[in-house]
């Protein structure tokens, strides 16, 4: 957010990780900052204000707290530090920093020194004096003492020594024009020769020419008393012990103790800023700054109590011929509901002074910062309801695909057509349980809702180990695909290994009547279908073809606990690594006699392959009690790597269509198939998925 302010512990710890990380000491990072700090303000703007803060260093360091009362009008929270330069002798200046928030001293060596090499082109180094705690002045506790050397002048241009010899020579015939210049000047009355006059005005090896004029004063002040308190209706005038002698009109009508004869003026104001104590030698030290007072809240009347203390600025200004410091000030207000809240009005303040605008102005800043912190916050909302929607939108995605296939579910969502597509060979797989109809009409409806959902829960897992797509349930009907919709070569082993898996998971479900495990058929057949969305409402997309009716033939004309194969989907499974024996010829309705076959078992894979069940757990955490175990093995085939992932499959919507013959290039895969190693001879990947979604519905 805009105008954070953050507290000195989060500033504290930074450097210190600091220290650790690069191995040096805090003074050393705390100087750095105060460079990096200083060339971030010139980055964000503040460059020109900093340049006419003065025309030297000294200059510079005295009017930082003038700079620091005004950005308080922004940063109102902002917490400044105190300045106070000292001038001494050999080009040495003593520099008093004053501060509340210790620990940060060393931040100033860093900024003074690169505003004194980039501002005024001089190197110079401070250096700790003293470092005390000043607990009886207000607010600011640390004050350390910097002594400030100036080491050498940096000349920004280097002449060469011809050039340097040629600008002496310039130098020096300007100075003869001017001496004959001035020769003809008439003597002056006082003692003073031509010369003399020519070197007050041109300062030797500067150039710098001097002001000419000379100022006048009055004999005596052409204002009256009554005019002036009414001109700057906040101003004060004490002497050295403090005693006001003079007062502004509107400074008595909002501080009427002021108006009591020789009454103190530290009894009714104590000082804000800069941190010194109340008496004029403090004062005195600290002349070049803006000065705050603060009206003292139990001296006010009655009425105003309840009120914030009043506060003024302004500048202090001593009179050595009356001895009396003069207090030139303006109400200290940033907004105008300030100014309502102490019940003044704009024509309280002089209309010379520039506080007026200021606050007219600082209101608008005011209203644009809050503007910008509604911006802000609405931002972080639009960020949070974004991230929730993303979540919203994979649970709804999530959703879809487990109704459609991905690539189906995208073209319908981008508003396009799915073309149906004809796939020459997959291998379709029904299931039911046997004596469905007597279970449910001996146990009531919600055994029998916990009883299939716990047997699909169960289906749907392996769905994802052998990598098959859901079709439809129907009542106590359980349909499979593999092959479809996109084409793999190994679709009938995958479909083997799913009804094997089926039979084992069958026998994990109960009974509801005989407390016995339930008993399952399953029926398999292979061979051409073809596939479409159809409907505009609820879009399903179905399977067309004798095919499905195929293989629910299988499974209506199966036997408890055996997986019935059609003629094709033994040839397809034929020297594929599984067990088969003949069941012989049959009658199936509506198709004649068929020879039929029964699965037995995959002769080179384990029960814990063909249930995805890892060796060893991946998350200990998956298997805790009470949790759901999302933990499987997907079960690697000769032909996983030609699968298509389901972003290639979304990218590729029409692989099916007929014009396109992806289906044929799954035939071709069947056929390479048998020259391949078996499915059994292959590995498990261990890995966390979702049952693979999919849904279709089945013509019959």
């Amino acid at each position: 957010m805009t105008y954070t302010v953050y507290d000195d512990v989060i500033t504290i710890k930074l450097i210190q990780e600091a220290c650790s990380v690069l191995g040096i000491s805090m003074e050393a990072i705390l100087k750095l900052f105060g460079e990096y700090f200083f060339k971030f303000c010139k980055k964000s703007g503040y460059d020109r204000m900093l340049r006419t803060l003065g025309g030297n260093l000294t200059e510079f360091i005295e009017n930082l707290d003038a700079l620091h009362s005004y950005l308080a009008l922004s940063y109102q929270e902002m917490n400044a530090p105190s300045f106070r330069a000292e001038r001494a002798a050999d080009e040495k200046m003593l520099l008093h920093y004053y501060s509340d928030r210790s620990g940060l001293c060393h931040i100033v060596p860093g900024i003074i020194e690169a505003v004194a090499k980039d501002f005024f082109d001089i190197d110079v180094t401070l250096e700790i004096l003293d470092v005390h705690q000043e607990e009886e002045r207000t607010a600011k506790k640390e004050h350390v003492v910097f002594l400030i050397v100036q080491k050498s002048h940096r000349q920004m241009r280097r002449a060469k020594p011809k050039d340097s010899q040629r600008d002496q020579e310039a130098l020096e015939a300007a100075f003869l024009r001017m001496k004959e210049k001035y020769l003809s000047v008439s003597v002056c009355p006082v003692n003073k020769s031509r010369w003399e006059v020519v070197r007050r005005i041109v300062m030797f090896g500067k150039g710098h020419l001097r002001n000419t004029f000379e100022l006048i004063y009055p004999e005596r002040l052409w204002i009256e008393e009554r005019t002036f308190c009414n001109a700057f209706p906040f101003h004060l005038v004490f002497d050295a012990s403090l005693r006001v002698k003079q007062a502004g009109v509107n400074i008595q009508k909002y501080v009427p103790g002021l108006r009591t004869p020789k009454i103190r003026l530290d009894k009714y104001f104590s000082i804000v800023h800069p941190p010194v104590a109340f008496d004029i030698f403090s004062i005195c030290q600290f002349i070049n700054s803006p000065f705050v007072l603060k009206a003292r809240g139990e001296r006010m009347p009655e009425a105003r109590r309840s009120r914030p203390p009043i506060k003024l600025r302004g500048q202090m200004i001593w009179m050595e011929s009356t001895r009396c410091m003069v207090y030139l000030c303006s109400p200290k207000l940033r907004s105008l509901r300030e100014l309502e809240e102490h019940q003044m009005h704009l024509s309280d303040i002089a209309p010379h002074d520039t506080t007026r605008d200021l606050i007219l102005l600082n209101q608008q800043r005011l209203a644009e910062m809050e503007l910008s912190n509604q911006l802000e916050r609405k931002k972080e909302e639009l960020r949070v309801l974004s991230k929730h929607l993303a979540i919203e939108k994979q649970k709804t995605e999530a959703l879809l695909y487990a109704m459609l296939p991905q690539h189906v579910a995208n073209q319908l969502k981008e508003g396009r057509k799915v073309a149906a597509g004809e796939f020459k060979t997959c291998t379709i797989l029904f299931s039911d349980v046997v004596t469905f109809t007597t279970i449910c009409a001996a146990c009531e409806p919600i055994q029998i809702v916990n009883m299939l959902n716990s047997m699909y829960s169960k289906f749907d897992r392996l769905t994802s180990v052998h990598e098959v797509y859901k079709v439809e349930t129907i009542g106590d009907a359980y349909m499979v695909v593999g092959g479809v919709p996109v084409p793999v070569g190994s679709h009938a082993q995958r479909v083997a290994n799913f009804a094997l898996g089926m039979q084992i998971s069958a026998k994990e479900v109960m009974n509801p009547v005989t407390g016995e495990p339930i008993q399952i058929r399953v029926g398999v057949h292979t061979g051409p279908v073809l596939a479409g969305v159809v409907g505009d409402k609820m879009p399903r997309y179905c399977l067309f073809g004798d095919t499905v009716n195929t293989a629910s033939r299988m499974e209506s004309h199966g036997l408890p606990n055996k997986v019935h194969l059609s003629p094709t989907a033994y040839r397809a499974l034929e020297n594929q690594g599984f067990e088969i024996t003949e069941r012989g010829e049959i009658e199936v309705k509506g198709k004649g006699k068929m020879t039929t076959y029964f699965l037995i078992r995959n002769v080179n894979a384990s029960e814990d392959e063909l249930m995805g069940r890892p060796r060893t757990p991946l998350y200990p955490e998956a298997s805790a009690p009470g949790s759901q175990d999302r933990t499987l093995a997907v079960m690697r085939y000769a032909d996983s790597w030609q699968r298509l992932p389901e972003s290639d499959a979304a990218r590729a919507p029409d692989q099916s269509a007929p014009r396109e013959s992806p289906a044929a290039s799954g035939q071709d895969s069947v056929e390479a198939a048998h020259g391949q190693r078996s499915s059994d001879e292959t590995k498990t990947e261990r890995l966390a998925r979702e049952p693979l979604p999919s849904g279709f519905c089945a013509l019959l």
